[in-house]
């Protein structure tokens, strides 16, 4: 939230201290020893597991479980590591009751039960104490990568990359690394500075330079990175905010979703933040889900969650929106913002047309009209891909708005490769974005040791 779209007569709830301690603390505890063997001995360890296929990075979820069955959390911590660096932070933020969970054979009849697998990859990473770094790097390849967006997908490139010898620099425009485990995630979900210690646990591994508030068409062009290294992998997200249709200059009220839970992460004093009284949150994803909630537990009087369609359309998934509702957010389905009602350049309220949908099941305005009062709107519409970072350089090509790849997640240009939110693969999960950071790291890996082996360096 820019100082300039703030009202310094906005009306703020200030809570006491503790309040904003126990609201802001962690919303999924971690498990204690006993609770972890216990809920271990749950799993069937199904010789054809369908939660390892469910999850993304392909973790062998039944051998890590029976690991802290056996109270082995060491070995079981290596087996999540192994296929997924960024384990700590997937098992706090991952939607598990789509994936590994919603598949779990426990999940069924009679029981309607899965195993706690987020729960319990959790317990094993944060047990895991080992005495030096679990992984070496191999011998030096002196190929140089550069990495651009310390996210998931690039600390994970990155890390597989230094792991095979390979010299690599990441590169990002944030002041710290972590991408949206450090700026977009509730604070709730993710406490105790954990981004950051998961992001000096892979810079431990050595051979990864670290350069930030570099952002790429600004300090940085994608022709010098490609000039200047071997090969670039480009992990840049979606940073720019879809807009309403609605939007109008020195507005004080109209806000930007990821903005607001930037500062929220950043701060070190939640009760300097502005909030208003009457929230209204256009949107119905999980970031949608994380401003109402917390704007919830900073003090707002009345937050209102606004989707153009019905709830089984909601991208959010159903815990999220059963979170938001225990969180006492009110939930209006089937509506599109249609105007803003300002008052001396403030928001005071925000009109919207009722939609439907028409026979061949396209959305719809009805000519129905409503008005909420509000005196800060965040939008949470989603995100698009920012085309002006190539500007100078030669662009890869795009599909779809974003950056498009073939199977080995290389781009048109000879020698970028791309992953996570920016392009279209998939969903733009933190786990998914992981393996594609993976992925790409062997593609370029076998990419410059087979130009070595044959002279095309």
């Amino acid at each position: 939230m820019s100082d300039s779209k703030k009202d310094p007569d906005m009306s703020s709830h200030r809570l006491p201290n503790d309040e904003y301690l126990k609201n802001f603390s962690d919303i999924k505890p971690p498990l204690s020893q006993y609770e972890a063997h216990i809920e271990a001995n749950r799993c069937l360890y199904c010789e054809d597991a369908p939660c390892i296929s469910a999850c993304p990075t392909g973790i062998n979820i039944p051998s890590f479980i029976q690991k802290i069955a056996d109270k082995n959390t060491d070995g079981a911590a290596t087996t999540i590591l192994d296929s997924n660096i960024l384990g700590g932070s997937c098992a706090r933020v991952c939607p598990t009751e789509i994936l590994c969970e919603g598949v779990c054979v426990r999940n069924k009849s009679p029981e309607f039960s899965p195993v706690k697998i987020g729960r319990l990859q959790r317990f094993a990473l944060d047990t895991y104490q080992p005495d030096q770094h679990p992984y070496q790097r191999s011998p030096a390849t002196g190929r140089t990568i550069a990495v651009v967006g310390a996210g998931p997908a690039g600390l994970a490139c990155a890390h597989k990359l230094s792991r095979l010898g390979h010299n690599v620099t990441i590169f990002d425009k944030q002041a710290k690394a972590g991408g949206l485990n450090e700026y977009g995630i509730a604070q709730y979900k993710m406490v105790d500075n954990f981004a950051q210690k998961e992001v000096d646990f892979i810079m431990a591994l050595g051979g990864i330079q670290l350069k930030t508030q570099q952002a790429l068409g600004e300090q940085l062009q994608l022709d010098s990175l490609r000039n200047e290294f071997d090969a670039v992998f480009l992990g840049v997200g979606l940073s720019n905010s879809k807009a309403l249709g609605l939007e109008q200059t020195d507005i004080h009220g109209l806000e930007s979703s990821l903005d607001f839970i930037s500062e929220l992460r950043q701060s070190d004093d939640l009760s300097q933040i502005t909030i208003g009284n009457k929230i209204v949150v256009i949107g119905a994803g999980n970031t949608a889900i994380d401003i109402a909630c917390q704007s919830k537990r900073l003090g707002a009087e009345q937050v209102t969650l606004v989707y153009r369609r019905g709830e089984s359309h909601m991208p959010a998934t159903s815990k999220e929106l059963e979170f938001a509702k225990q969180n006492s957010v009110k939930i209006i389905t089937w509506a599109r913002p249609s105007s803003l009602k300002v008052i001396n350049n403030q928001l005071v309220a925000i009109q919207f047309e009722k939609t439907a949908l028409d026979t061949s099941n396209n959305l719809i305005g009805t000519e129905s009209f409503f008005e909420l009062p509000a005196d800060t709107v965040y939008k949470a519409i989603g995100q698009s891909f920012l085309f002006n970072c190539f500007a100078g350089s030669e662009p890869p090509e795009l599909i779809n708005g974003r950056i498009d790849i073939n199977e080995q997640f290389q781009t048109s240009l000879n020698n970028v490769w791309a992953g996570g939110d920016c392009v279209v693969l998939g969903e733009d999960l933190t786990v998914q974005a992981v393996e594609h950071g993976k992925q790409a790291a062997d593609s370029i890996h076998h990419h410059l040791i087979w130009s070595k082996g044959n002279g095309d360096a």
